[in-house]
C-alpha cells in the first residue's frame, strides 16, 4: 500500500511540475509592449547607421524580462518595400524565431516562408538592443510587419566563450 501511495504521490509532482514549467516558459514572464508610437518600429538608415522610426500602425508586441530574445512584434506599414530597400540596411539571413501560440499575429513558419520566397524584406531595426543582440524587422510586400530579436554574430562567439571577431567590440563588464 506504502509503494502504491509514493508512486502515485510522485507521478502527481512530475505532473504538476511539467505543468508548472510549461505554464512558466510559455505565459508567465510576458508582458505586453505598449506602443508609443515613435520608438515602436524603427529601421536602420544606410546612410547614418542609426534607428529612424518609419510610419506604422495596429503595433503588438510582446516582451519579456526572462531572456533578451523574447521579443515579438506585428504591425503595418503604408511605406513601400521598394522606399524601404533605398534608405535602410536590409539582412539577408534573417530567420524569425517563434513566438508563444497565444501571440497569434505572428507566425514564424508564414513570415520565414515569405522571406524565402521574396515576398518579405528583412531589415535592421536595432543594433545591439544589449551587446550581442539585434532587433530584425520583416515586411512584407501586402504592409504587414514582423519584429523579433536575434543573437548576432558577436554575441554567438561571446556567449560561446569563443575569441570575437575583429570587428566585434568587447563585451561589457557585468556586475
Amino acid at each position: 500500500m506504502t509503494g502504491k501511495f509514493l508512486a502515485g504521490f510522485i507521478v502527481i509532482c512530475g505532473l504538476l511540475g511539467g505543468i508548472a514549467m510549461y505554464y512558466l516558459q510559455v505565459y508567465a514572464y510576458y508582458d505586453e509592449v505598449t506602443s508609443n508610437g515613435v520608438s515602436d518600429v524603427v529601421l536602420v538608415e544606410k546612410s547614418s547607421m542609426q534607428s529612424t522610426p518609419i510610419s506604422h500602425s495596429n503595433f503588438e508586441g510582446i516582451d519579456a524580462q526572462s531572456s533578451p530574445i523574447r521579443y515579438r512584434a506585428c504591425f503595418n506599414t503604408q511605406v513601400s518595400l521598394d522606399e524601404l530597400r533605398k534608405i535602410f540596411v536590409e539582412i539577408v539571413d534573417a530567420v524569425p524565431l517563434h513566438a508563444p501560440r497565444w501571440f497569434d499575429c505572428f507566425d514564424a513558419e508564414e513570415i520565414g516562408a515569405a522571406i524565402e520566397t521574396g515576398e518579405a524584406v528583412s531589415f535592421l531595426a536595432l543594433k545591439d538592443v544589449i551587446y550581442g543582440i539585434d532587433r530584425v524587422a520583416t515586411i512584407l510586400s501586402d504592409g504587414r510587419g514582423f519584429a523579433w530579436n536575434r543573437i548576432n554574430h558577436c554575441g554567438e562567439k561571446a556567449f560561446n566563450g569563443k575569441r570575437l571577431p575583429p570587428d566585434c567590440s568587447l563585451p561589457p563588464e557585468s556586475d
